[in-house]
């Protein structure tokens, strides 16, 4: 009967040793899954974050190109130089 005791102890033992180890893997790859989420969330992040400095910059150049574009001026020297338009008594002469 003692005989029978220890192997049912020790088969009680494995089943739990067997049990904990599967908890333990399910925890271990629910953090690693936890870690690498967050990882990649905050490459996105820093991702995005430049872009936005881009766009923000973009902005700022786009908001003072509409402010020279006010200026009549400025307008007319800009049609002349990118549409080669000519004013009164001016003549455009292209070279390539």
């Amino acid at each position: 009967m003692a005989k029978v005791n220890k192997r049912k102890k020790v088969k009680n033992s494995f089943v739990v040793l067997v049990f904990c180890l599967v908890i333990n893997a399910v925890i271990m790859y629910s953090i690693g899954s936890i870690f690498t989420n967050v990882y990649y969330k905050n490459k996105e992040k820093q991702q995005l974050n430049d872009k936005l400095v881009l766009l923000k910059e973009q902005g700022e150049a786009l908001r003072v190109e509409a402010k020279k574009l006010q200026d009549p001026e400025y307008v007319a020297r800009y049609a002349r130089e990118k549409y080669l338009y000519s004013g009164e008594d001016e003549y455009v002469i292209r070279i390539p």
